[in-house]
């Protein structure tokens, strides 16, 4: 679980990095910081399932 908890919480710090390069308006980075909060962002999710026994 504390896997899941990680990846959370950079999903998080990515998402924040998402609306400050936008505010910035470098749109390479929010592609790229767009794509990192989706990937860990499922991650996290998809861990958090399994560790419940969900899926």
């Amino acid at each position: 679980m504390e896997l899941a908890i990680i990846l959370l919480v950079v999903a998080v710090l990515c998402l924040v990095a998402v609306f400050r390069e936008l505010k910035a308006k470098n749109f390479f980075a929010v592609g790229f910081a767009g794509i990192s909060t989706l990937v860990f962002g499922w991650f996290s999710i998809m861990t958090i399932l399994s560790e419940l026994n969900i899926i």
